[in-house]
Formats: structure tokens, sequence, C-alpha cells
């Protein structure tokens, strides 16, 4: 090896004597800058060649077989291994014919794939290679996944978010993830990680693509990719040795300077690659660049150095894997020496594989010629022909097999990435203002402007604050306007959206810099920006600011995940890769406090299957096919995350309109368990009932009646032998079927103003004959379970006795406004429009019109739409809250509104021995009996609702699943289709069977 380096040197100055001429020159005279950071002592001390790791073990084996390659190859045959040649697989037969060409007739070694897609790619490989005499190396230039060049493939974070990301875990599953994907398509080079250390926020083709500025988390993150990649038998190559970091000129246009000293190059910019190369990194890519303190030839590119690529990078380093040059098409190397002198002399330097060639038929004449000349000796060349050729047993090429074609689409995006995708995002986002712990959103209770800045999408960040709580859209170009209508707010947050694009220009305008400044000045305010942490460098002041969110980049999982973080459903994380002048700087990133509210991610990282929930989909349209509903919203939770939420339908069956999420549904008896039952939980919680108290006691009129000692056991647990219900509204009807003049008026009248429908008002005193009727109705003779609506017709009369206010403000006041609940209320056209409202019925029986923001139930409807059995609009995402507040016995948002002795006293069956499965107030009938599949637990209890809707919580899995439609539209509701088709029940089972095991 000696010997070889020797002989090699003496050629390299040789070519430089000869060929010194063809490079350009450059005036200026730059000094070297020494540029230490004082502060940085860090240095890492690299392994004996013993101690270093490898992935790729050699064999004897794999030694005869290249040796039995190498001795049948021509000398046309070996140049050729040293090409790997661009390719696309987006362009038309010619270019195919020309890489054909380059395979057969110039025997190159591989082939680098760039823009395309993966069946085409993946075509064009199988074509290529059987093409090659020699199995070819297939590469690609992905840094963050095969879709920053493949279409329909995917896409992961960038570098410099990851680089905030602390569970180098996570890294290391990106590269595993990305070598899969490599390997599907049949590529063996990823051209990654990037170990550039980006000191210089100006880099103009670095940035985003560098996992920061320090060079501690740098090689560490590159370290976890790297080992991430290889561990699944895909080669990593490093770049852009020696550092392409701080730079301020783009290498693919002209040749950069770099004017730091040998020290300051060893201390920094080489730290990352002698780390890296002792964990085992496979190959590195040379970048092109003007380093004085190493190359003192004046404009000569690092990639054609030998002092840079064999003294530095090979002897000094130790380091004996592949040695790529960068894109030789490109300026900072193509202006130094046209085709063919630069394969030489890059040859010469001592790089292995000569990337992407500007011409290769050129090129490989004047190598031949060198090598005829002896300028290119047999030992040089089978130095870099065998080390390929190892490298191709290594990679398995010996045994090489087509890409399979089928599948190939699914194969390169399951599930698995999104669930990945959501870990990184809830690791990576970075708190670095956090005023009065303004962070994270505790008070739903408030009034919440979103103001957008940046001209990218947002829908998904503000989609996802909307789940939360009220958050409204104040959009005014004018900013004194603007200021004027947010003084309505008590909170404003603002979110930067850019192109999410790592090359393109992610800065605020000065304007938006005036615009922030002046919100933030008579604002309460927290920025959110999802673009690049350089995008506050022009801030100069961040003292108006409160709260501020690095979210990286514009993609939807981060804007979801970047709400759960300002509302608390997941804490924060990240620390900053880089420095923002002196106001923050690399590591800063404060945590925040985790709220146990709903969060967002995918089934997988709750340990369920997306494949199997997506069978939902089937069951929903049966449904709406064999008209057992017009549409219908389906939520499933698990662990505290959403995992499934769609709607599917529309709100009647001949409307063109689709179901929205957002959408309300009239949720029936669900209001039962999500409006008059917290409120008794909260008196009991008080000891202002138990289970023994009378009925005569809790309600003062019962106390002459049948039902005075009815206790409060037995009236929740429909064991107190109270009649189903009574249909009070056709006492109310005239002789021809019609709302009688004697109870209803057309238009509110002083006597008759409570609302029943459009154009009926019924008097306002029948409350009290509705309570009369029920106080003098008969108990059952026998004691036994008979369900009744009575119960919470009851327990609202207690309800507002008690505490001398209204239903719907009880259950406003003490839940819906804190819990984020903004979409649950009665009587919802006094807030929403009409339209996001599904209908329930076209009603010929009573009301005489369609039934559609009005409440279905006949009696709630003669109570001006608020009862305790029934009123209540809401959406699967508002009852998913209320379930999970009772899923975690009383608890969400970090705040205690009832104990868990109260709610486990209300989730246990009283009368079990009596064959009765009913909690206080839930139902908790499993199997042939219940609304539900048998394949819940007897620990998990809902309710359902006649509209037909069902919500239901199993405590053991941990599952909430929510069901909400109008199956009663268009009428004819007892022949109840929906329950006849099972069609809740399914959709449950499918909710299990997805459970991994």
């Amino acid at each position: 090896m000696k010997n070889y380096f020797i002989k090699i040197s003496l050629y390299a100055t040789l070519l430089f004597l000869i060929t010194n001429c063809a490079s350009k020159k450059n005036n200026t005279v730059t000094d070297i800058k020494k540029d230490i950071p004082l502060e940085d002592t860090v240095v890492y001390i690299p392994k004996n060649k013993s101690e270093k790791k490898t992935f790729f073990k050699d064999s004897d084996r794999e030694t005869a077989w290249v040796d039995s390659i190498y001795n049948k190859m021509s000398v046309q045959e070996k140049i050729g291994q040293l090409f790997m040649v661009s390719a696309y697989s987006n362009k038309d037969s010619v270019h195919t014919t020309e890489i054909n060409t380059l395979v057969q007739d110039y025997k190159v070694g591989g082939v680098i794939f760039f823009q395309g897609g993966p069946v085409r790619q993946a075509k064009l490989t199988n074509l290529y290679q059987s093409k090659a005499k020699v199995p070819l190396f297939i590469g690609i230039d992905a840094e963050w996944g095969l879709g920053m060049r493949l279409d329909s493939t995917y896409i992961y974070p960038w570098n410099m978010t990851l680089g905030a990301i602390q569970d180098l875990s996570l890294i290391e599953n990106v590269g595993r993830n990305m070598a899969n994907e490599d390997k599907r398509i049949g590529i063996h080079f990823n051209f990654a990680p990037v170990l550039d250390i980006n000191t210089n926020p100006k880099n103009p083709i670095i940035g985003n693509r560098s996992f920061g500025e320090d060079k501690v988390n740098v090689s560490n993150r590159a370290i976890a990719l790297m080992k991430g990649v290889q561990s699944q038998g895909v080669f990593c190559t490093g770049k852009h040795f020696p550092g392409h970091g701080d730079t301020a000129t783009d290498s693919h246009k002209a040749l950069p300077l770099i004017t730091f000293s040998k020290e300051r190059l060893e201390l920094v910019e080489l730290y990352p690659y002698k780390q890296i190369f002792d964990e085992g990194l496979a190959s590195v890519m040379v970048a092109h660049l003007n380093i004085p303190s190493l190359e003192p030839l004046p404009n000569y590119p690092s990639s054609a150095s030998y002092n840079v690529v064999t003294n530095l990078l090979q002897k000094e380093l130790g380091f004996e894997g592949l040695i790529f040059t960068d894109g030789l098409a490109m300026k900072g190397a193509s202006n130094f020496k046209g085709p063919g002198d630069l394969e030489i002399a890059v040859l010469l330097a001592g790089n292995d594989i000569l990337l992407c060639p500007e011409n290769v038929p050129v090129a490989f004449q004047k190598l031949e010629a060198a090598y005829s000349e002896g300028i290119i000796t047999e030992e040089r060349l089978a130095h870099s022909v065998k080390k390929i050729l190892h490298y191709k047993f290594k990679v398995g090429l010996n045994k090489y097999k087509p890409v399979a074609i089928n599948n190939i689409y699914n194969d390169l995006n399951p599930s698995q990435n999104d669930a990945l995708h959501y870990k990184l995002y809830e690791n990576a986002i970075t708190v670095l203002k956090n005023e009065k712990e303004i962070l994270p959103i505790k008070n739903l209770d408030q009034k919440i402007a979103y103001v957008k800045l940046g001209e990218d999408v947002n829908s998904t960040f503000v989609t996802t604050l909307k789940k939360y709580t009220e958050v409204t859209e104040v959009s005014i170009a004018n900013t004194e306007s603007l200021n004027d209508e947010l003084k309505k707010y008590d909170l404003v947050i603002i979110g930067f959206h850019k192109i999410n694009k790592p090359w393109e220009k992610q800065n605020f305008t000065d304007a938006e810099l005036i615009r922030l400044q002046e919100i933030a000045k008579h604002n309460k305010v927290i920025l959110d920006i999802f673009t690049k942490p350089y995008s506050l460098l022009p801030i100069t002041d961040f003292d108006d600011i409160e709260g501020l969110v690095v979210s990286y980049q514009n993609s939807n999982i981060s804007q979801v995940v970047s709400a759960e973080v300002l509302f608390g459903a997941v804490s924060a994380k990240g620390k900053l890769p880089v420095s923002i002048n002196n106001f923050f700087h690399v590591n800063d990133g404060l945590s925040t406090e985790k709220l146990n509210r709903l969060a967002f991610t995918t089934p997988e990282n709750v340990n369920m299957n997306s494949m199997i929930l997506s069978k939902i989909d089937a069951i929903a349209q049966k449904a709406i096919d064999g008209k057992m509903a017009p549409g219908m919203q389906v939520l499933v939770a698990r662990k505290g995350n959403v995992i499934f939420q769609k709607s599917y339908g529309s709100p009647t069956y001949d409307a063109t309109r689709k179901v929205t999420n957002s959408d309300l549904y009239d949720v029936a008896s669900i209001s039962k368990m999500i409006s008059t039952l917290p409120n008794v939980m909260q008196l009991y919680d008080k000891d202002k009932v138990n289970l023994d108290t009378k009925l005569k006691d809790m309600v003062p009129f019962f106390a002459k009646t049948n039902k005075a000692d009815i206790s409060f056991k037995d009236l929740l647990t429909h064991y107190a032998g109270l009649q189903a219900w009574i249909p009070f509204y056709k006492a109310t009807l005239d002789n021809e079927g019609k709302p009688s003049a004697k109870y209803y008026r057309s238009t509110a009248e002083p006597d008759f103003s409570t609302k029943v429908a459009d154009g009926l008002f019924i008097r306002n005193d029948y409350h009290d004959t509705i309570m009369k009727i029920i106080t003098d109705s008969p108990l059952s003779l026998k004691k036994e379970y008979k369900y009744s609506d009575f119960t919470f017709i009851i327990l609202k009369e207690y309800l507002e006795k008690k505490t001398h206010k209204k239903l719907e403000d009880l259950s406003q006041q003490n839940f819906y406004s804190t819990l984020g609940m903004n979409n649950t209320l009665y009587n919802p056209l006094d807030k929403f429009d009409r339209n996001n409202i599904a209908p329930t019925e076209i009603d010929n029986y009573f009301r005489h019109q369609v039934i559609q923001g009005y409440v279905h139930d006949m009696a709630a409807a003669m109570e001006g739409g608020i009862a305790g059995h029934a009123g209540v609009f809401s959406n699967a995402m508002d009852v998913a809250k209320m379930m999970q507040l009772y899923l975690q016995k009383g608890n969400y948002g970090n705040k205690q509104y009832f104990s868990e002795q109260t709610f486990d006293a209300f989730n246990t069956c009283y009368y079990a021995d009596k064959g009765v499965q009913r909690g206080l107030g839930f139902d908790k009938r499993t199997g042939k009996n219940g609304p539900t599949c048998a394949c819940v637990s007897p620990s998990s209890f809902g309710h359902t609702g006649f509209t037909g809707n069902i919500a239901w919580v199993d405590p053991e899995t941990e599952i909430v699943y929510v069901f909400l439609s109008n199956r009663t539209y268009p009428g004819n509701s007892d022949d109840n289709k929906l329950a006849k088709g099972k069609i809740r029940e399914d959709i449950q089972k499918v909710i299990q069977d997805a459970i991994i095991k």
C-alpha cells in the first residue's frame, strides 16, 4: 500500500505539471483564516483499525469472486467500472438508449438515478442490469428518502428537522426505512448522510440538508442515520468531504472557496468524518471545494487534489471504503478541466468512482490513453476496480436478481412510514419562548384568533387547532384594521407557512416582518413558524412575542403535531440545531407540560393495524347503499390518540354535499351521557346525593307519589319500574293530526315562546304538564329492568332545582367550555348554519316539516329542544372528548372534573345478579342483548342514540369508539335497518380485530 501511494503521488505531480495550464485562474489572493471557535474544545480521537466497526465484513469467498471477475476483464471493462452515470426514469427512449449504450459499449459500472417514478425506475434498472456483463451499482441521491427524487414515494423530514431530535433511535429508524425502500427497487447506494456542519446561515446549497451547526450533533445524527441504512444492507455515502457547510457558493455553479486553516478543519469540519469512519461508513463523496490550507495549488478543486483525497482522507484519516467524486458535471469541477482530463485528475487524486461524468465516451477514451501511456498504472486501476468489485459482492451482486415489479407502490408506502413521521415531529418541534407558561394553552374558555403569514397552505394546522377549541381565522389586509379586530381576542396564534421545499426561500418579507411586529406589540402572541429556523434571523426583537415555536417544515404531519404541542396533547422535546443571532443558541429548547387531551397519530403508533381499520370504509358504504343511513361520522381513539376519523356519505340521500368531520348530528340519547350524567356525577362527587338518596329528597314534588322512595341507584340503573316513554305530543294534536291551536302558535308570543321547530311555538307551561304526566304514571308491578327516558327527564329537573342553573348552562360551564367541546350544544341553529347540521326526519306526524337543527325527539322538542334525555347536537370529535374524560376517570386536560371513585361508582353494575347490565347512566350491555359486538370487555361502557349513534369506551383496550349518523332520515324510524344490519357492531368488531396482539 505504501508503494502504491508513493507512485500515485509522483503521477499526480507529473499530471499537474503537464495539465495545470488548463485550470482557470483567480486573481484574488485570500488569506487563510484561523477562525477556530475559542469555546470548541471537543476533540475526537480516532480508534485503532482493529477497533473500527464494519457492517460488511470481508471473506475469502468474496476475494475469490473479485479475483475471478477482475482477471477476466479487459482494460476497457476495468475502466468502465469506474463510471457511475446519471439516469432518469422520466425521460424518453432516446435517453434510455443512451444509457444502454454506456452500459453495453463502455461497460460502465453503475447508474445513479435522479427524477422519475419508482415503477419506471425499477423497470429501467432491470433493463440496464440485463445489458451489463458485471452487475451494475445502482445509486440514488435521496437524503430524505426516495421522495427527494421520485414521485409516488415517501418523503421524510429534512436533516435540519432531524437535527432537533434528541432520541437518536428515531433517526436510526428513518435510515432503516429508507434502506428498505431503496432495496425494494434495486438501489445499493444512498448518497447520504450529509456530514456538512452548516455554520454559515447563508449557505446556498446545504442549509436544510445539514443536521445543524454543531459538530457533535451532526456527527451523532449522521451516524444514527448511517447505522439504520447500512444495517439493512444498503451502502451510505457520507458527504461532502471535507466539509461544505461554511460556504457562500454553490459548487453546482462555481468553485467555493474555504479559507479556514487546517487546524480549524481538523477541529470542526472533519470531526464527524473521523467518528463515522470508526462506526463503519461504507463510502465517501468528495466535494469540489477550493481549500488553500489543504491544497496549495490555486483554484484546485478538492476532488482533484491528491493532498485531500489520498493524503488526508486515506492516509491521515485511514478511510478504506469507496470514494466517490461529487458530480463531475458540476461547475465546481467542470470549470477546472474538460471531460477526460478531469476524470484522469480525480482518479489520480485517489477517487474510486467517477460520478455523473459530463461526457463518458471522451473521458473513457482519455482514460484508456492515459493507461496506455502509463499515467494510470495497472496497480492504480486494480486498486479502485477491485475495491468496486468487493463492494458489489458485499451488496449481493454476485447473485443478482431482477427487481420484482408487482406491488411496488404499496411496498414503498407502508403505513409504518406515517407512524414514524408522527414520532419524528413529536420529538423535533421546538419551543424557544414560553413566557408566563403561555404554552401549552390550558384555558380553552378564552377567545383565540389565528393569523396567517406566508403564502403556503395552512388548512391542516387550522383544522387541528379547531379540534381543540374554537379558533377564529382573522384575515384583514390592513394591519391597523387587523389589530382593531384582534382586540376582541385574548390570544393570537400566528402561523408562518412557506412552501415545503428545501431550496426555496423561506424568509419573511419586509411587509410580513412589520405586520408581525405590530401584531405582537398589541396582542398576546404565539408565533409558530413552519420553516427552517434561519427564517427567524431578520427578527431583531422577540420581546413582544410570548410564545415561539419552530415546527421546521410545512407538511401535513408537522401541522398536526404542532397544533398538538400548542394545546399540550404532545409535549415539546426538540432542541434548536442552529443559532439565531444572539437570541437563541444551538441546543436551546424548552420542555412543555403534557396535558392528557386527545392527540392524533396513526394506528400503528398505538399497536393497531391501519389496513384492518380500512375495512370500516366498506361497512359504512354498505350502510349507505342499503339506505340504512345517508351519512355518518366514525372516530376511533386509542391510548389517548385519535387514530381514525372519517366521514361518509351525505346529509341526505339526494344531496351532493358530503358529510364532513365538523358537521353536527343529533346525538339523541347520547345526550344523557354527555350532558345530564356528568353534571349529576359532579353533585355525587360533592356528596349532594348518594346511591340511597330517595327521589322525594331529590325532587320534592315526587314526595307524595308512587315514586317517592325510588333510590338514586335504582333510578339510574333503570331498575325503578318507570314507563319506557309516553308520546306526550299526541295529546297536543288536533283531529287532523296537526299541532292544536290550544297548545301552539306559529309565531312567538309571551306565553308561547318555547320553540319546537320552524314556525312552531308551544305554550310555556307545558313543561309542567309533562312533569305531571310523569308524576302520575304507574310503576311496574314487578321490580325489573326497564329502560326509561323518564330517568333523565327527572334528573334534569333535579339538577336545575339543585343548582339554580339551566341544564344547557351547566353543561357549557362545567364541561363543554373547558373541554373544548365547542361544537356541542342544544339548539344548534343559534350558532351554526343549518347546512352544517344533518337532518333527522321529514316529520309528517307532528311538526310536519324537515327536522334539521331541531331535536328529533318529540318530548325534547316540546321542552324547547333542551331535555335531560335528548337534545344535544355534536360531532364525533367532541363526543370523543367526553368519552376520553370518562376513560381517564374524570380527568381531561389535567383537570379533574370528578373523582376516580365517583367514576368507578357510576361504572358498576349493581344488579348484575338480576341480569341488569347497566351502570349508573351507562349502558354496559355486550353481546347478543346489547348494542355492541361480543368482543368488548365487561368493563366497557357507553350509550346509543335513537337517531343512529353509539359512543363506547373499553378501558381494557383503552379504545374510544364514536359512530354518529342520521339513520332516521327521511322517515320510518321504527324500521331500524342500521340496527338490523349490525353496522355499528360490525365496525366495532373491525376495531377490535385491528388491535395488534
